[in-house]
């Protein structure tokens, strides 16, 4: 990767910014946080954070001008990831809230509903993620790769090629996707994933 051109996570309020900034750090990244759209539009590389509800992570992207400017990033090709709510936001609608998302991936955000009753929602902690088909983010090799999920919904795609990773939690959901190579979204978050997450960035940031 180009050590003038940083990593910029997006700040919009939304967000552990400070655990995946570590995180990239650590595994040999050069990041910073941005609350500014102009620098946003701009960047070559973007991470979009997430925790909460897909409406007041909307109402955050728009109040601080963030929305126009992921999508200004991506139209200029930007390699943007999506951790968690972030990921959802990349779609175009969610049974969780009214709103609109970014449309950066056509499909919709729809409630986890497992199969299995006694499974509890949300669905919290360590679970197997199994590459669907081959991405930038994972590793090919057989070995069996966890990762740390807290999370109540998640993407549907319309384009099954936009799927790139299945998790079973009392039914199989969508865990990762890759769309034309440049917008990335996991459901899970890999700054609290340990080794699996630290190959994740690796492989994403070019910083092996």
């Amino acid at each position: 990767m180009d050590d003038k051109s940083p990593i910029t996570v997006i700040d919009y309020g939304v967000g552990n910014i400070a655990s995946v900034l570590k995180m990239i750090r650590f595994v040999g990244g050069d990041a910073e946080a941005s609350a500014s759209p102009d620098t946003v539009r701009n960047a070559r590389m973007l991470i979009l954070p997430g925790v909460g509800s897909f409406d007041a992570g909307m109402i955050a992207l728009h109040k601080t001008g963030m929305d126009a400017a992921v999508k200004d990033a991506a139209a200029n090709g930007a390699t943007i990831l999506g951790i968690c709510l972030g990921m959802q936001l990349f779609m175009e609608s969610s049974e969780e809230g009214t709103l609109g998302g970014l449309g950066l991936v056509r499909g919709r955000v729809k409630k986890l509903l497992p199969e299995n009753q006694s499974l509890r929602v949300p669905h919290m902690g360590w679970n197997i993620v199994r590459p669907a088909r081959p991405s930038r983010i994972f590793e090919g090799n057989s070995e069996e790769q966890r990762f740390y999920f807290v999370h109540s919904y998640y993407v549907e795609c319309d384009d099954p090629q936009d799927i790139v990773a299945i998790t079973r939690y009392g039914r199989d959901f969508t865990s990762a996707i890759e769309h034309d190579g440049r917008i990335i979204g996991v459901q899970f978050h890999p700054e609290k994933s340990h080794r699996f997450g630290m190959n994740l960035f690796r492989r994403l940031l070019g910083a092996t």
